[in-house]
């Protein structure tokens, strides 16, 4: 018989056991491992069958067994221990407390979606994992983040496979009760609301759920209350569900109500107000807006505003392509904002002009997410070195004028949280070596360029390592493929060759992320001879483990997962290659370290970053890999392998994939098994250990999510912080009245004439010239610009490539005709072609970048011409 209506009992804990609840409640237990073992010990079953989840637990132990534990000295003792540790962890100072004190009071950091733990499934890839990292990651440093997403009522889908290996979604219904979080309140125990104004009159209301990160408050928005109409109730539904209109409504709760949640958890509980704000990606764009319209109400107007909120804000952009983006149509945006919508005080014109695509290119009737959140930012960054190459060339049309290599978009290469993705028993060989305290604090402070210690642990205890975890891999992978052949159909009486599905002796490899067409998952199907005789080596085999999870409208993605499955299926292979359903942070944590080799294949350069490689280089394992995101910037011949790519513009698509599988192929017959399997003389296959070896002691300390914070705090939350206190009102009206005098004076800025003090375009290597420049400046002053000198050697086309830039300086004052003369050396640095050129940019103490205007003015092509500004 089925319920008509459900409730949620919670256990009442006996007084002794209190702090237990609050161990539950703080989701540091997901990456500390005593804690885990404590809730372990209270029900061994029971914790296995909650899945490890401390809520889920507690709600189901026998009240006879909580009395039995309150009566336990020892049992009582560990809680006292562990609950004395969670309490130093979160009041006791950290990193962030040891820096100088101009660092920001707090961050409020925005993502779409947040991978925690498997507990609280409110992710579905990269970008909600790499959001979770980062909030442990400032929790362990002591940084004060706030956490801001929304709660999905059906998180991401679950995958399951039908019997001929098609992907089915299942969307369970997620109790929030039944959950980590904790309802935020207010003083009179009413729930804490935000409410949205949306077209025609109604509104849209959410409460706000907050979840424990450590010492780090994780504000999570909830549309399903009883105040909204069953659309508004649907509109938290689904992570990435839905159309335009639905995505927009979320994108608007998340940015805009996520702001006034952090305002209320603010008055609630007395944490210091935010000074920066970080989005993590353009969904949460809309934060700016409603910031912008929080000073508006104040006194200043819309473009002070906009000055006050870009100097203490940060975009993290996360795609390389244009497609990944989140746009929508100009008229629906227009639609809910205005005076009968949302921010009725401010213009609608002016919210449009935020994220239309105004430059050549653009498509001028989308309203680009990731547009706004540009011009919404002082700084911006991409998520590795080659990332922000390619995101300053994708979002050139911004900065018109300047080379996009000067296009303000930095790069903080990210990085993952090791205490939550270091396997137990790496750990634990990690703090026999040098202690446990430095051992946790080296994989979340981190700050050393290298692991030296792991260099003494002898090579017998690296191989039984390795074994172990791949011995512990291949039963999860028994234990799962098991299950989903159930769930697939088959009876019990079939399944008996699961029993010898994987080998611990045998070379494994891992490739697991999501199925867009890119990531390339069939492409070691390319030849499917050369990859069977591969796993099929009589002496020298390989053995794959694939899991990922296809968007439910990705049809393609769907077929490639299908492809895969049905190739895992055949009885010939099937004990060497399996593919299992429902990837997601719980089977991460086994299937990364129980890997020899991670496999990445994406089309360059379409990897933003990719962090699953990271995670698996902690636990010892190589990659083999791509030259792509991260491993493009960090790759080694001692971590791995690099796929070699054939990338070139003219190359067919199909053409690409056969060269690049081919390249996969030699590399593992010639060198990845090869290095494997061969045996030194003390019979343990020594350059393979040399090469873990490698991986954890030099690549360890690079992947860590502690030194992706420590950047973000030191490069760009410290700088828009400073920005910030600096652009209070008088300031933001000022820097706002220059801007819009210098926009409008600005077709009236030249440069008139360009000489040196050269007469020959041959110069001998280390000469200094004069350079004298005559410009024209408008209704400008010598305090509103910086005059330069570009210099460095050209290529064909006179190209100045890895430029030097030289401030001139103004001689005198202006002439009769209100031209000015600069001066200034140019230095003759390198041999061969060598060029320069003069520019004029805005300049003023408030500026991040001096291309932050897109604003800039060189020599015309007739003066180039005459002055043959070129020497050879």
């Amino acid at each position: 018989m089925k319920a008509i209506r459900r409730f949620t009992v919670r256990p009442v804990l006996p007084d002794p056991l209190r702090p237990i609840g609050d161990l539950a409640r703080n989701l540091r237990w997901s990456w500390h491992a005593e804690t885990r073992d404590l809730f372990r010990s209270v029900d061994p079953e029971r914790w296995a069958a909650s899945g490890g989840d401390p809520v889920r637990l507690l709600g189901s132990v026998p009240p006879a067994r909580l009395a039995e534990l309150a009566a336990d000295g020892p049992f009582l003792r560990r809680l006292a221990e562990v609950a004395g540790d969670l309490q130093d962890y979160t009041t006791g100072d950290r990193w962030y407390q040891s820096q100088p004190e101009e660092l920001p009071a707090a961050i409020a950091y925005f993502s779409p979606e947040f991978g925690i733990t498997a507990a609280l499934p409110q992710y579905s890839g990269g970008l909600g994992i790499l959001a979770g990292d980062h909030l442990k990651a400032a929790s362990d440093l002591g940084v004060p983040l706030i956490g801001v997403g929304l709660l999905y009522r059906h998180g991401y889908f679950r995958q399951t496979l039908s019997r001929d290996g098609w992907q089915q979604e299942h969307y369970p219904v997620l109790d929030p009760n039944e959950l980590p979080v904790v309802q935020l309140e207010e003083p009179d125990g009413t729930p804490a609301r935000v409410a949205l104004a949306l077209p025609g009159g109604k509104q849209l209301h959410a409460r706000i759920w907050l979840a424990q990160v450590g010492r780090v408050p994780l504000l999570m928005l909830d549309s399903d209350v009883e105040e909204n109409d069953l659309g508004e109730r649907g509109v938290t539904d689904r992570l990435y569900g839905g159309g335009s209109e639905h995505r927009l409504l979320q994108e608007m709760l998340l940015g805009i109500g996520g702001v006034r949640a952090v305002r209320t958890y603010c008055r609630l509980t007395g944490h210091p107000a935010p000074e920066v704000f970080h989005t993590n990606e353009g969904h949460a764009g809309f934060l700016g807006l409603e910031r912008i319209a929080e000073l508006c109400a104040e006194g200043l107007d819309f473009d002070s505003a906009l000055e006050s909120v870009r100097a203490g804000t940060v975009f993290t952009t996360h795609t390389p392509v244009p497609a990944g983006i989140d746009r929508f149509d100009r008229e629906l945006v227009a639609r809910h904002f205005g005076p009968d919508a949302e921010l009725p005080r401010i213009d609608v014109d002016r919210v449009l002009r935020l994220g239309m695509e105004s430059y050549p290119g653009g498509e001028p009737n989308l309203f680009n997410m990731a547009v706004m959140g540009l011009r919404l930012a002082q700084r911006a960054n991409g998520v590795s070195l080659l990332h922000g190459q390619v995101s300053r060339e994708m979002f050139s049309g911004l900065w018109p004028g300047f080379d996009a290599d000067e296009v303000p978009i930095t790069s903080v290469t990210n990085g993952v949280h090791a205490p939550t993705w270091v396997a137990p028993e790496v750990f634990r060989l990690g703090a026999r070596q040098i202690g446990a305290q430095r051992a946790e604090d080296a994989l979340t402070v981190g700050g050393s360029d290298r692991w030296d210690a792991v260099a003494d642990i002898p090579d017998q205890d690296i191989f039984e390592l390795r074994r172990v975890l791949r011995e512990q891999l291949v039963e999860e992978v028994r234990e799962r493929l098991r299950a989903s052949w159930r769930q697939r159909g088959a009876h019990t009486a079939e399944l008996g060759w699961i029993d010898g599905v994987l080998d611990p002796d045998v070379l494994t490899i891992g490739f697991a992320r999501r199925v867009p067409s890119y990531k390339r998952l069939t492409l070691m199907l390319r030849d499917r001879d050369r990859l069977m005789d591969l796993l099929l080596h009589p002496e020298r085999p390989i053995q794959i483990v694939v899991a990922g999870k296809a968007h439910p409208a990705d049809d393609g993605g769907k077929r490639l997962v299908q492809e895969l499955v049905r190739f895992a299926d055949d009885p010939r292979v099937r004990h060497r290659i399996v593919f299992l359903p429902d990837y997601g942070m719980a089977m991460a944590q086994k299937l990364y370290p129980g890997c020899d080799i991670w496999l990445n294949n994406p089309l360059r350069p379409l990897e933003a970053c990719g962090t699953s490689g990271m995670k698996a280089a902690l636990n010892g394992c190589l990659n083999l890999s791509v030259l792509d995101g991260w491993w493009d910037e960090w790759f080694q011949p001692d971590f791995g392998w690099a796929v070699p790519t054939a990338d070139g513009a003219g190359t067919d698509p199909d053409h690409r994939d056969d060269i690049e599988a081919a390249a996969l192929y030699d590399l593992l017959e010639q060198r990845v098994t090869p290095r494997f399997y061969e045996r030194g003389q003390s019979g343990l296959p020594d350059r393979w250990i040399e090469m873990v070896r490698h991986t954890l002691s030099l690549l360890g300390p690079k992947v860590l999510a502690g030194r992706m914070v420590r950047e973000y705090v030191e490069r760009l939350y410290a700088p828009a912080a400073l920005s910030h206190r600096s652009t209070g009102p008088d300031a933001a009206r000022d820097l706002a009245e220059w801007k819009g005098r210098v926009r409008a004076a600005w077709p009236g800025v030249t440069v008139d004439h360009v000489e040196t003090s050269a007469s020959d375009t041959l110069a001998e290597l280390g000469t200094t010239l004069g350079l004298r420049v005559r410009v024209a400046l408008g209704d400008l002053g010598p305090d509103d610009v910086d005059v330069q000198v570009v210099s460095g050697r050209v290529d064909e086309a006179d190209r100045i490539e890895d430029a030097t830039v030289v401030p001139l300086k103004p001689v005198g004052s202006a002439d009769q005709e209100g031209r000015w003369v600069y001066e200034g050396p140019l230095s003759l640095d390198r041999t061969g072609s060598f060029g320069y050129t003069v520019r004029i940019l805005p300049a003023h103490r408030l500026l991040a970048s001096s291309a932050e205007l897109g604003l800039v003015a060189g020599p015309s092509e007739e003066l180039v011409e005459a002055a043959g500004l070129l020497m050879r």
